[in-house]
């Protein structure tokens, strides 16, 4: 394939899965390869127009012919009613008291395959399941019998999904919308309702992730007398320990029939059909994943040109070859080894990287100012003289509403080995929070309804937090140190609680569910109290601090502080001087 053509196939792609804001990043780490033996995932939800609350659900029983609203939890849109189950759990963030835990990045996809008529969201999906689910298996039925009843509304979403054995990765798009009339009730109906979908068990010992690109390419298919594969047709068989994929059984007829793909159904790649890679999905999104791999697992530089967005495609193919659909051939794999093993303060750490260590940190260049400031304010790419360039988009961004890391722990008993450790806003920002998963109330101030996206609270956590990381964006180099100085503190004290508080809610569990939950959701609400209140404090401290331009250090026994001005650094400073000539040059000797 000649450059051009080159060129004009990528411009192609990108139309396909036009770039947005509301990106989100996830990272799935198995039993063993954690530190303690939990499975771990991570998710930032990454919206401008997000507000971070925790949400919780109560269990509860219904009777039968319940029935519930669903609404778009992107927008609040009413998009139909459904079944209430007859028995929901406890559901605390993205957790459940199952120890269930669900995250979620939108990788839109074909914009055709969006189902317009769909009852079914992507939230609505992890939430709905959430307070249905056992187990991730059981999540996996459910979600299929969901969007296969109601229709699936949303774009493109790959999901992260654990318990306390398990992580699955799992990959779904709808199938757009084909009105015809019922012959039996003369209503229009979707001939199309529904999702195609498919679903991985990682490897014990492996880590995974997603970023907004969907990532499973081939996957075995089910064949006759197979163990490890099965089809949605035989989808009662999912609780098999020895089934390792699930996917709905016409996610290659469908793509075939729509022309979506033209080889042998062996060869067919979930990604590279329903969500081709492009630049924008390796340099936006498969990056993030790139800089989790390449901390846990040796061997990732071999992958670093197409995590900058250079994604290589064969040159030329005949009907039925193996790659007759373009597919790129430099990608990622699913999943790595990590040669370490994940620890919880791993994951939240991950949660806070922008690209350091790599030729594309992002307090290096310019565009961080004079105080190495590692965020980029949006739209992600920008024009100077008809050329496009771009801003980086890392794991950690501004734009988060919340994010969490989720341990689930196969020793401990549902009630005490579920948490969520939870935290609103930029992740440089937040305090991971532990809220254990059964808990019954959360904390007050950072409960639904305590402010919202254009509601001032003066008790709201999400607002605290913003306006601590707020006031670090104006002076990064100087002020986050300080504010990563309180965030520890918080965080490192909690980690060093958590076996205690699961020793004394394990001798209360001997006496009672009941009294070992009201224990933990006493613990989890003091959690987020001390938070509040903490940088309530500490935004006090650093606003007197740093205002004006200043760094004012307190001075005991005298009324005045003792007063610094640091300037820009020189770096900034030798671009000023370039960029002014003479103009600012100092004539003379005379300093005023």
């Amino acid at each position: 394939m000649k450059k051009k053509s080159i060129l004009l196939f990528v411009l192609g792609l990108i139309m396909l899965s036009p770039i947005s804001d509301y990106a989100c990043t996830n990272y799935l780490i198995t039993k063993g390869a954690s530190v303690d033996g939990s499975t771990l995932i991570s998710y930032a939800a990454d919206s401008h127009v997000l507000y971070g609350e925790l949400y919780h659900w109560a269990a509860g029983e219904y009777p039968a012919g319940t029935m519930m609203d669903v609404t778009e939890w992107d927008t609040g849109k009413f998009l139909g009613v459904i079944k209430q189950a007859a028995r929901t759990y406890n559901v605390v963030g993205n957790m459940n008291e199952n120890q269930v835990a669900i995250g979620e990045t939108t990788y839109g996809g074909r914009p055709e395959l969006q189902d317009t008529t769909g009852i079914i969201d992507y939230g609505s999906l992890i939430y709905l399941t959430l307070q249905r689910a056992t187990s991730a298996r059981d999540a996996i039925r459910i979600m299929s019998e969901l969007v296969t009843e109601y229709g699936y509304y949303s774009s493109g979403e790959s999901l992260s999904i654990s318990d306390k054995n398990e992580v699955w990765i799992m990959e779904i798009i709808g199938k757009g919308t084909n009105m015809v009339i019922n012959k039996k009730t003369k209503q229009l109906v979707n001939a199309s309702k529904g999702a195609v979908w498919v679903a991985m068990l990682i490897p014990d010992g492996y880590v995974s992730g997603h970023a907004n690109q969907a990532r499973i390419t081939t996957f075995p298919q089910e064949k006759k007398g197979s163990k490890n594969t099965i089809s949605s047709k035989n989808l009662d068989k999912i609780f098999d320990p020895a089934v390792e994929v699930v996917y709905a059984f016409d996610v290659v007829k469908f793509a075939i029939e729509k022309g979506l793909y033209k080889g042998e159904e062996k060869d067919f790649s979930f990604s590279d059909t329903y969500a081709p890679v492009t630049f924008g999905g390796a340099r936006f999104c498969e990056i993030r994943v790139w800089t989790m791999f390449n901390k846990v697992s040796p061997g990732m530089d071999k992958y670093w040109e197409y995590a900058k967005g250079n994604v290589k495609h064969e040159e030329k193919f005949e009907e039925g070859s193996l790659n007759p659909n373009n597919y790129a051939t430099n990608r990622m794999p699913l999943w790595v080894k990590p040669a370490k093993k994940v620890s919880v303060h791993d994951m939240m750490m991950f949660m806070r990287d922008y690209l350091q260590g790599t030729e594309l940190d992002m307090t290096k260049d310019f565009g961080a100012g004079p105080y190495g400031m590692p965020y980029r304010w949006r739209p992600l790419t920008w024009k100077v003289d008809g050329i496009t360039y771009v801003n980086e988009r890392a794991t950690v961004t501004q734009q988060t509403g919340f994010s969490f890391v989720t341990q689930s722990r196969s020793w401990l008993p549902n009630e005490v080995g579920g948490i969520i450790w939870w935290g609103v806003d930029d992740a440089n920002a937040t305090v991971y929070m532990p809220m254990y998963s059964s808990i019954t109330k959360v904390p007050f101030n950072f409960e639904r309804g305590n402010g919202a996206m254009m509601e001032w609270s003066a008790t709201s956590g999400f607002w605290i937090t913003n306006m601590i990381s707020n006031l670090a964006y104006t002076r990064f180099s100087l002020i986050q140190p300080d504010v990563e100085i309180v965030r520890n503190g918080l965080e490192n004290g909690f980690i060093n609680q958590i076996a205690s508080t699961d020793v004394e809610a394990l001798k209360l569990h001997h006496e009672s569910k009941e009294k070992a939950v009201a224990y933990l959701t006493k613990f989890s609400g003091d959690a987020g109290a001390l938070t509040f209140n903490t940088y309530q404090t500490a935004y006090q401290n650093l606003f007197m601090k740093y205002m004006d331009g200043n760094v004012k250090y307190k001075v005991e026994g005298q009324q005045n502080p003792k007063v610094e001005q640091p300037g820009y650094s020189e770096p900034f400073l030798r671009k000023i001087a370039e960029d002014t000539g003479d103009k600012l040059k100092q004539l003379g000797h005379d300093e005023h």
